[in-house]
């Protein structure tokens, strides 16, 4: 704290620093309390009594988390309510204003803004989704724009006009007369799709200069206690840990920061652990059997399935068997009249090399496999043909030649026979910056889609990747200008540092219905199809695989774990949901 004044004021809230000798603690409201949106703050020193700071918690309303920060006796809040209420795990750390200096910003692909349409507030919500946050009442949010209380800081990307971060600053002498002069940061967030690094860091500084301004001392920020990706960004940033705690109230959306975690749950990855999460909110019992390999077991009752990620045993072996092998589920679309690519069984002859030639450009890859790999896209030359499937032959002794396609890779999730979830999945890029070589590029962020998603996604440096970089005019060890856009890969499965954008709203009735009948045609009763379209809007389409075990993860805001759960156990479908199929 600032050592030229301190003050000590009776209260359930840190002692007060009072940087401004003139400012009176008891202008403060009493009990003050400050919408967000996704909650409500409660900033503790403004409660003399801890009775009713732990009273408010508790009219805390349903779907929503409050926050009494500033707590200075946490363990009396909440010995108001032991069974209601929690100490959060988080640490609170510190950026000092009095010195603060705006940085020059450098030149990158993104811009940074203020909120200004209800449209930004749905991309707001979209992104804490995708995150794991507690999404924002859209009408609250939009009333509250005008405000000098709470600024909302959105970064949106320049040639796609897409929001790809967002944080919240909290003024305090607006919000609660704060005699302290201070600020907060709150529910940051960064989409792990963008190519743009830095987004969160601009995002932080933005809300750092709006304070400094204003005239504000400091800003704070509450991190979970193991982020470390976070608390990494606020040390690089200045930021001083400090003594500060918070006090929340026990729910549903807060049960892993109070609970022990799900035997071996922490060991799934994030497709099944979305599933087994889903599960337990509906009180279904979670045997985790191979975390390894993503198998665990969902009980209620006297009904049980096993399920590995989300393929179950609701799917058959036959069903299982036609997606696994590419020609036969192509073969079976086509008789039943679905639009598909041309394809051949590579077997080194002449005739590999013809087709290549017919067809002016082709998709290599297994005849099984998963996850992308193994698969050249967009062979052109003969000459690169033989080691596009001696690549695919690591995974798969045999390989298919397939007529390539140009357009987007959508992805339909189709759960019981109806469409869920539909998505462009787009292949990784880097955008550069003028110091960093592509290889470089690539790997900070791998980096970022392997913190974001897991370790599940990140960009392999291999053949492929040459092959893409070098079509472009490129190696790995150039570094390109800043701000060119430098795609990596041809495919764009999110294992290899794909990107997933939801289309759901705007998949016209004929690719559903494609989708639909593709489903019915295999009988699986959750699968993931792959088209390629000139554009998601309209009916033309190939369907290119169908996946058994799509990963449902990715696809906000859509409910596929919602869904899923639905099939498996039908009599737990929430009671808004029933009849909306």
């Amino acid at each position: 704290m600032n050592p030229k004044s301190s003050t000590s004021v009776p209260h359930t809230g840190t002692p007060l620093t009072l940087s401004d000798p003139s400012a009176d603690a008891h202008d403060m409201p009493p009990n003050a309390v400050i919408e967000c949106g996704w909650g409500r703050w409660l900033p503790a020193q403004t409660y003399a009594d801890p009775r009713d700071l732990a009273t408010a918690l508790l009219q805390e309303r349903p779907g929503q988390r409050d926050i009494a920060f500033y707590v200075e006796r946490p363990h009396v809040v909440v010995a108001q309510a032991p069974q209601q209420l929690f100490l959060d795990p988080s640490e609170s750390f510190r950026l000092w204003l009095g010195g603060y200096r705006p940085r020059r910003a450098p030149r990158r692909g993104f811009t940074l803004r203020r909120l200004r349409t209800r449209s930004d507030v749905a991309a707001i919500n979209v992104l804490y989704r995708s995150r794991g946050m507690v999404p924002v009442e859209t009408q609250r949010v939009w009333s509250l724009r005008a405000g000098r209380q709470i600024t909302w800081a959105l970064a949106e990307d320049r040639s796609s006009g897409e929001i790809i971060g967002v944080a919240m600053g909290l003024d305090h002498f607006d919000a609660f007369r704060d005699p302290q002069h201070g600020s907060s940061l709150w529910s940051l967030a960064v989409t792990p799709q963008t190519p743009h690094g830095g987004v969160g860091e601009a995002l932080v500084h933005y809300l750092a200069e709006l304070f400094h301004a204003r005239g504000r001392n400091w800003m704070d920020v509450s991190v979970m206690h193991d982020n470390d990706h976070a608390i990494g960004l606020y040390d690089k940033l200045g930021f001083q840990r400090i003594p500060v705690f918070a006090v929340k109230r026990r729910n549903a959306i807060n049960e892993t920061l109070f609970t022990q975690p799900v035997e071996d749950e922490s060991a799934l990855n994030p497709y099944a652990r979305l599933i087994t999460a889903e599960a337990r909110k509906r009180g279904i019992h979670v045997d985790v059997l191979e975390p390894e390999n993503g198998y665990f077991r969902l009980t209620l009752g006297g009904r049980s399935l096993v399920c590995r990620e989300s393929l179950t045993e609701l799917t058959s072996a036959i069903a299982m068997s036609r997606c696994q092998d590419k020609r036969v589920t192509l073969k079976l679309l086509d008789e039943a009249g679905l639009k598909v690519p041309a394809q051949r069984l590579a077997d080194g002859s002449a005739a590999d090399a013809a087709f290549l030639v017919a067809h002016g450009a082709v998709v290599v890859k297994p005849v099984e496999g998963e996850q992308g790999k193994g698969i050249s896209v967009n062979v052109t030359r003969t000459e690169e043909l033989p080691g596009a499937i001696a690549h695919a032959r690591q995974f798969c002794d045999r390989v298919l030649i397939e007529a390539y396609c140009p357009g987007h890779d959508l992805r339909v999730v189709v759960i019981d026979f109806k469409v869920v979830a539909a998505a462009v999945r787009r292949p990784p890029v880097v955008v550069g910056d003028g110091a960093h070589t592509i290889r470089a590029l690539i790997e900070k962020q791998s980096r970022r889609r392997q913190a974001a998603t897991g370790g599940e996604s990140r960009i392999p440096i291999d053949d492929e990747a040459r092959r893409c970089v070098a079509r472009q005019g490129y190696t790995l060890d150039d570094v390109p200008d800043a701000d060119d856009h430098v795609t990596v890969r041809n495919t764009a499965n999110l294992h290899t540092g794909g990107t997933i954008h939801d289309v759901t709203d705007d998949l016209p009735p004929a690719l559903r219905e494609a989708a639909e009948t593709a489903a019915r045609t295999l009988d699986i009763p959750v699968t993931g199809l792959d088209f390629i379209v000139p554009d998601p809007t309209a009916d033309t389409y190939v369907i290119i695989e169908a996946n058994e075990r799509p990963g449902l993860a990715n696809h906000e805001p859509q409910p596929t774990a919602e869904r899923f759960v639905d099939l498996l156990f039908p009599r737990t479908r929430l009671p808004e949901q029933a009849g909306a199929r």
